[in-house]
């Protein structure tokens, strides 16, 4: 959700277009709406409803620089993620790619 925002300020049916043409599916407004609450509350995304053309206005949701932040935080727990999954499944994982067990929550 933050690197689709991290493109411009947009509109929850764009963000919905945006994620299915990424290839991940139909997000329903029931999941994407409390989703974009929480980002708000947490001070990741900025509102601000504006005029629409011809029809109703819209919310538009721009990125913070906390939700710049954000992503940029968690696309490195992504990449570090995938990276350890990956050479768990492929069988190259070793102690020194694997966490103690009693170093992880």
């Amino acid at each position: 959700m933050l690197a689709v925002l991290s493109e411009g300020p947009t509109y929850g049916y764009a963000i919905t277009a945006r994620l299915e043409a990424l290839g991940l599916g139909t997000v329903k407004g029931g999941t994407l709406y409390p989703l974009l609450a929480r980002l708000e509350q947490a001070g990741h995304v900025s509102v601000e409803w504006r005029a629409g053309e011809g029809g109703p206005g819209r919310k538009y949701f721009e990125l913070t620089e906390a939700g710049r932040l954000a992503r940029a935080e968690q696309a490195e727990h992504w990449r570090a993620f995938t990276a350890l999954t990956t050479a768990i499944t492929s069988g190259a994982a070793t102690n020194e790619t694997t966490p103690d067990r009693e170093d992880t929550p």
